[in-house]
């Protein structure tokens, strides 16, 4: 019944017309490394294009039913860092500006100050199987070093504190990981020129995930660029993401891929049709 609803709608209109700004990203719908790849239209929020996969052919199969004319039209496309998607982008929509998406480079930011809190932890207990009341304090303070300072509890401050007193190297990532995101809220010449001294300072910082980070944004440095010049995120694809989740979680499941692209497009991608009693 879905299904002919949203075939119905489908069929009357063009949802890839008069795109300018998209977003691309995949999300796990099933065990066994089971992606779809997702196209959000910035402007609307809508959900336009889905299919099963998650590798060039697929990004190459939504260029093909966007076609020559309209991809030339694009003029921003948020994604990951990820190859899959670039190299396709760069071909099939060169005019396009590429931008990196700011919660991808966040996570970068905050696995590297992870895999600085396990290091000192594992020294602080003294190797495999140990325990101490310092390794008790820095395993217990992952959610106060990954949580923002004004959503921070009491007890979560406290635990900060005392890492500041007693661990400097881990605190120094910490402060990283929090100068990091006061650039992402910056944005524009005044993020660049705070992203240049963020990555003098943690290729100084002594804290090997945080040198081998700054290399890896320096690869990356144009289409970081192009993210705080034109504040594009892909917060609309994430919206979309969870929610596509909660749909999979309430069906406990879906046997095929085909089944919650339409569940998608139903909820998602503006091909619902006007309900009795509902504005």
């Amino acid at each position: 019944m879905v299904g002919r609803v949203v075939d119905a709608a489908a069929a009357g209109t063009d949802r890839l017309a008069g795109l300018k700004r998209i977003g691309i990203d995949e999300v796990a719908y099933r065990k066994g490394q089971r992606y779809l790849t997702l196209v959000v239209d910035h402007d609307t929020g809508r959900l336009v294009w889905a299919a099963d996969g998650r590798d060039k052919a697929t990004v190459a199969a939504f260029f093909d039913e966007l076609g020559a004319q309209r991809a030339a039209a694009l003029t921003h496309v948020s994604a990951d860092a990820a190859a899959w998607i670039g190299d396709v982008v760069a071909e099939r929509a060169p005019q396009a500006v590429r931008c990196l998406d700011p919660y991808h480079l966040v996570a970068w930011v905050t696995d590297a100050l992870d895999e600085v809190r396990r290091a000192v932890w594992n020294t602080a207990r003294g190797g495999k199987g140990g325990r101490t009341e310092a390794s008790k304090t820095l395993k217990d303070a992952r959610w106060a070093l990954w949580k923002n300072p004004p959503n921070l509890t009491d007890k979560q401050k406290a635990t900060l504190a005392t890492i500041q007193a007693t661990n400097r190297p881990l605190y120094r990532a910490y402060l990283l990981k929090e100068q990091f995101r006061e650039i992402i809220a910056v944005k524009g010449a005044d993020g660049r020129l705070l992203l240049q001294a963020w990555l003098r300072w943690a290729s100084r910082s002594k804290l090997a995930p945080f040198v081998k980070l700054a290399k890896t944004i320096r690869r990356h440095l144009p289409a970081i660029h192009n993210m705080l010049d034109s504040g594009l995120s892909n917060a609309r694809i994430e919206a979309n993401n969870v929610h596509l989740r909660v749909l999979t979680r309430q069906a406990y499941g879906y046997h095929s891929a085909k089944a919650l692209i339409t569940m998608a497009n139903l909820r998602r991608g503006g091909l619902c049709p006007p309900l009795p009693g509902r504005s």
